[in-house]
Parts: C-alpha cells; structure tokens; sequence
C-alpha cells in the first residue's frame, strides 16, 4: 500500500531558487549567505501575494506597488504593514493556495481581545519548505533526549512547532504533556517526569511554578531530574523571574521567541545575551510605532516580523506590539545571527505618574525582593494613577504584615522611582491560559 506520506514527498518539491540554499552544509554558513537567502525569499513571497492573493494585492495596489519594485532587503520598508486587525475574524486573508490544500489550522490565544485570528499552514509549508539553517546549534539537541513538551496542543500552535522541531529537526523524543487540562494536570506531568527522567523540558516560565508547586505538594526534588536545559515561551520573563525558575529547577532556563502569526522570532543561546534572529526563519525589523519609520540598530521599537517560507500563506510586516531593539554585533557564542532585546509589549505598559513602564522592567525589581512569592500582579487602578499598587503572595514562610507591606514598598520606590503600594493575599488564581501580569481594574 502507497501511503499518503510517501505520496506528498514524490509529488511536492521545494521552490527551486531555494534548493541550493536547503542543501547546505552548517559550515558554509553566513551572514552574506543567510541575506542572499531573504532576498531571494522576499521576491519569491512579493510576487505570490500579488499574484494569487487579493488581502495583499489590494495593499500593494492602493500604494502603486508592483513585484519588480522589490528587488531586496532594501526595499522591504516599501511594502504595507500588515496588524493584527487585518487579520481578526478574517480566516483565508493570507492563504495563496487552495483551501483543499491547507493541512493545519491554529488560533490565537485571545489574550489581546478581539476576534480570533487564524494561521493556515499547507503540508508543504510544514515539510517541505521548513529551513532551519543555523539554528540546530541554539538548540542543541539530539537522539537520546527526553523531551517534555509542556505547552498547550488545543488550537494554539506552540506544542505542535516545538514537537516537530525536537522530534523532525533535532530526533530527540517528545513526551506530550501539554500545559494542564482533562488528561495533562501538572500533577500527572510531574509523575511523567519522575518516571521517565527527562533532559529537556519547554514551557512558559508561569508553568514553570506551577509544576515545581506540585512537585512540592509530593515532596518530590525537581534538581533530581537530569534536565539539562528548559526552555521558556509563550509569556514574557524578566532575568530576576528566570533565576528563580532555575534555582528551583536545578538547570539553565533559556527563552524562546514566537508568535501564532509568525512562528519563530529569537531564540536564546546559553549566554543569555539577548534572542538570536534565526534569519533563515524570519526578518525582523524595528520600526517607530507613531511613525513606522525602520529605526537603527540599538534604537527601541516596534518588532515587525516577516517570516519566511510560508510560501501558501505568506505574512508581510506583521506589526507583533512587541517593543525590541536589535543588536548586529557578534555574540560570545560564536553565532552569526544578530540579536534581538525583548522591551516589553505596547498593549502591556503601565503608567504612573505619566511614565510609561514595561511589566519586564517592574518584574525585574520585585523578584529581587526575597519576600515576595512567584505570584503577583500589578493593579492598574483608575483616578489613581500617582502610585503602583502590587498584589502578591508573600514567598513561602514569609508572615505578611502591614509593617512588611511598608518596607517593600520603600524598597520598591528606591528602586523604580514611583510610590508603590503591596497588597498580600493569600493565593492568587493560577490560569490554564497565559498568566495576565498587569490588572486593570
């Protein structure tokens, strides 16, 4: 019997020009090469959106854009934005190919309001035309790893990439367990992990406690585990926050960084210096958010993502809400990639006292405070924008008392230069979906 597998791979073949690309060694890799690379991509994706989508050929019309306007990188700025509102409620607007062809459809998590938005990805986008040059050294992982896979598998697209990235890129083995759920409780995964004895594990840095939280409700010592590495996604850290998940873990935490729309972005490397930019994966740019005009590198602003070899539904300047800057000097871990500095996200920003402050920068201070559990928020109250009000669980065997509250806020105020007021409560409620930082009341 002929299976449907060995069907695809005779009949589907990459797109020509990238072929030579696919075919190298990690070795012949370069900066040079990988920009050579996204030249070629960018014409390839400019000349199917305008040829066989009608989302992006009304933009490019409505600015007198033609393909052969875009020869290069250089000429990127030229083509519209793409924001998260061209997209909500919207379905097949990014889809070049046949609907009969699409094989995977994912959903956004919701966490930023408004209609779902959806990502077609074909058999070919998710086999054939996957590139990920230069990034299996990030990674670094192979046959013998243990995998476990703790991010959610139900419409989002997080578990399904990051399970065929370890187990099609990298041959390691993945164990399943999602992030919570009817059958994945963060007290089965533990018992799953004291079974099998991972090496690897990936997860969002919230998971991340919520599992050592259950792994101390049986008494069970997760530095046991011979975990090598974890890597955290799908929510924002500050450097504080990781500390703590690496001390309570016993191993290195590492952060990844993608989105639904547009797949991976950065990935960090064991020196903790900011997200390498897999360019085979991805262009990334920093933009003005009042503007849109591209800034230089160092300077902070909007990330504008376009991800490459997406080829039956390709995403152009897609405008994250992410705030960034980008660093092109080499790292210490001898990767060409450049390296991007995740500032926080536009939609998240607190403000006191008129001054604007990333939840990555307040989060970075209070998890310096030994007092303070894992579990906060920071309270956006309104008519009362002269201090910031922080909720949180004293750490474990910490009392909270009214005389604690005040030293920490003292502490906080010397650190971040605005009143701060803490409120302690018992528990907070640990969410199944993404941990909401910031409450606007």
């Amino acid at each position: 019997m002929e299976f449907l597998f060995e069907k695809q791979l005779r009949s589907i073949s990459r797109e020509p020009r990238l072929s030579r690309f696919s075919a190298m060694e990690e070795a012949d890799l370069s900066l040079p090469v990988m920009t050579e690379f996204q030249d070629e991509v960018l014409k390839i994706m400019v000349n199917r959106v305008y040829n066989h989508d009608t989302f992006y050929r009304r933009k490019m019309v409505e600015t007198g854009l033609k393909p052969e306007d875009i020869k290069s990188l250089a000429d990127l700025s030229k083509l519209p934005f793409t924001a998260k509102e061209d997209l909500r409620g919207n379905p097949w607007a990014l889809l070049t190919a046949d609907k009969k062809d699409v094989s995977l459809v994912s959903v956004s998590t919701g966490t930023t309001g408004g209609e779902e938005i959806y990502i077609m990805q074909t058999w070919k986008d998710c086999f054939i035309n996957e590139f990920a040059a230069g990034t299996k050294p990030l990674i670094n992982l192979g046959r013998g790893d243990i995998c476990i896979n703790a991010l959610p598998y139900e419409m989002s697209s997080a578990g399904l990439s990051f399970h065929k990235v370890f187990m099609d890129i990298c041959a390691a083995t993945v164990v399943s367990v999602g992030k919570g759920g009817a059958y994945s409780t963060p007290e089965k995964t533990v018992n799953v992990m004291r079974d099998l004895q991972p090496t690897v594990m990936i997860t969002t840095p919230s998971y991340a406690i919520t599992l050592a939280e259950a792994a101390a409700e049986i008494n069970f010592d997760l530095t046991g585990l011979p975990l090598k590495k974890i890597w955290l996604t799908g929510e924002g850290c500050s450097p504080a926050f990781r500390e703590r998940v690496e001390k309570i873990w016993g191993t290195k935490a590492n952060f990844f960084y993608g989105s639904l729309e547009a797949g991976v972005l950065g990935i960090e490397c064991d020196a903790h210096a900011g997200y390498h930019i897999p360019l085979s994966q991805v262009i990334l740019e920093i933009v003005d958010p009042q503007t849109g005009e591209v800034l230089e590198p160092g300077e902070i602003g909007e990330v504008v993502a376009t991800p490459l070899l997406h080829l039956d539904s390709p995403l152009i300047r897609y405008r994250t809400q992410d705030l960034g800057y980008i660093d092109p000097d080499p790292c210490s871990c001898g990767s060409f990639f450049p390296r991007f500095f995740m500032r926080g996200r536009l939609v998240d920003h607190v403000t006191v006292n008129e001054i604007d402050f990333s939840p990555f920068y307040l989060e970075e201070f209070l998890m310096r405070l030994p007092e303070v559990g894992n579990w906060y928020q920071f309270v956006v109250q309104p008519g009362n924008n002269e201090q910031l009000k922080i909720r949180t669980e004293p750490a474990p065997g910490v009392e909270p008392t009214p005389e604690l509250a005040e030293k920490l806020a003292s502490r906080m105020e010397f650190s971040i230069g605005i009143p701060c007021e803490f409120e302690f409560v018992t528990k907070l409620p640990r969410p199944g979906s993404k941990t909401v930082r910031v409450v606007r009341q």
